[in-house]
């Protein structure tokens, strides 16, 4: 075979060029539907952040978009704090309380100091934590984080009693363990709330309602008990009278100075949603203020306190058994458990009210003693009521 001819030899660069060409072109096509992928899925995120957003708060001046909006904090609170009965046999060894200062503050009242040594005596193992105003809103912001209206809901609120009933939801939900109120005193150690409170259901031969358990058997059903349930509460007011709406918000009212929960619980976790959307729908309509009668108490209460407290729990328990209302544990004397939902009678939390079959702080059964603080309230309502 002789030599390439010179046509050949001419054609073969250009053949190299045409083919680096190629090479290139395919390269950056390839580059570029890299890039377009890349794109695409990091511009997804966006609007799959957004779809999984609150609707805007202007929709909460409807109806509809109140609902919408309520749906959306759900479903991400649950997300962020899933309820998880089986993996927590026990409720959180916290306790958690508030007041505008902490007892190494000279400005906080020594007449509180004697109840605290109570909390803290009579529950070995536990900690115990004095959460003040600063604190109190730097946790919102940093636990919430993820559900900003949340956060905007706690400091859009008018008044400090308002962001002290929504915080011990919160802290709650988020944390688990005992919230109880400063102006409260601990009677007996919460691990005798099941062992005395609730296990206790076996009268003697004579009917009497005392304890007939021994103790090592109280407290095995206790266990059994504190690991099957996430909620502890107790009856505040039972008022078998035909004017109990002049005194209290609900029939059967329960207490909220006093909860015992598991983290994540759905009970709490609703009524933190609900508070939000609540508190943004008056911020959006110009309701936020609350007035100056004697009617903000009574928006209060159905705001933040007892009155939807009192709802949010029958709500849930209807849920899980129909039609659940306050005829289902009105002038309970022992502690009843619907379903995952330990009521504590009403001697448990508020022993010594004199009124309503409530029994006296040396009971048994009287756990947590109230004194009535009642420090938001004008001088001349407190240590009336809650």
């Amino acid at each position: 075979m002789g030599p390439p001819s010179p046509t050949k030899l001419k054609r073969t660069p250009i053949l190299v060029a045409l083919g680096v060409v190629c090479l290139l072109y395919l390269l950056l096509h390839s580059a570029s539907s890299s890039a377009s992928t890349a794109y695409s899925i990091s511009s997804s995120s966006p609007r799959t952040a957004s779809q999984n957003a609150p609707p805007p708060l202007d929709d909460l001046k409807s109806d509809t978009g109140i609902v919408a909006f309520q749906l959306s904090t759900t479903r991400r609170l649950q997300r962020l704090f899933p309820y998880e009965l089986a993996l927590h046999k026990k409720y959180p060894r916290t306790i958690w309380q508030t007041w505008k200062y902490t007892p190494s503050d000279a400005r906080f009242s020594s007449k509180f100091h004697r109840a605290i040594e109570a909390w803290t005596r009579l529950n070995d193992g536990f900690t115990h934590e004095i959460v003040d105003d600063d604190t109190a809103g730097n946790l919102v912001r940093q636990l919430y984080a993820s559900v900003p209206e949340v956060i905007e809901a706690y400091f859009a609120m008018p008044k400090p009693i308002l962001r002290a009933d929504f915080f011990r939801y919160l802290i709650l939900l988020a944390r688990g363990g005992v919230y109880s109120d400063i102006d409260t005193t601990a009677l007996k150690g919460v691990a005798k709330w099941f062992s005395y409170g609730v296990s206790d259901i076996v009268k003697d031969e004579k009917g009497d309602d005392t304890i007939t358990l021994t103790d090592e058997r109280a407290a095995e059903i206790g266990r059994t008990i504190e690991s099957d349930t996430g909620l502890v509460v107790g009856i505040e007011a039972d008022p078998d009278r035909p004017d109990w709406h002049d005194w209290y918000a609900r029939r059967v009212q329960f207490c909220q100075w006093t909860i015992l929960a598991k983290r994540g619980h759905p009970a709490v976790l609703r009524i933190v949603a609900h508070i939000t959307t609540e508190t943004l729908r008056r911020k959006v309509t110009g309701t936020l203020d609350l007035p100056k009668t004697k009617d903000a108490g009574s928006q209060i209460m159905n705001w933040t306190g007892p009155g939807i407290w009192t709802d949010t729990i029958f709500e849930y328990l209807s849920d899980i058994q129909v039609d659940t209302d306050w005829h289902n544990v009105t002038g309970i004397s022992r502690g009843k458990v619907i379903g995952d939902v330990v009521i504590l009678p009403i001697t448990s939390f508020s022993p010594g009210v004199g009124t309503m079959g409530a029994n006296g702080p040396e009971h048994p059964h009287a756990f947590v003693y109230h004194i009535f603080e009642g420090s938001w309230k004008p001088a001349n309502e407190r240590n009336i009521g809650g």
